[in-house]
């Protein structure tokens, strides 16, 4: 999944649950601008960003890892 996809799930989600974009950068320990740069796709988050915003938004995040083409 593409950085721009994650950044839309969590809009869509915030949005859902009417999160303002300040209160969820606050909630996450983030600026809002990184919030916003996070839901556009221009940010490459960390995984304990990402783990914390999801979780605050009752989200989950999963690995899956693919099977070396030979």
């Amino acid at each position: 999944m593409l950085v721009s996809e994650i950044g839309k799930q969590i809009k869509e989600r915030r949005d859902t649950l009417g999160i303002t974009q300040p209160d969820l950068a606050e909630m996450s320990g983030i600026s809002v601008n990184t919030l916003y740069k996070i839901e556009t796709g221009q940010a490459n988050p960390t995984l304990k960003v990402l783990n914390k915003i999801a979780d605050i938004l009752g989200m989950e995040l999963t690995l899956t890892v693919k099977k070396p083409e030979l």
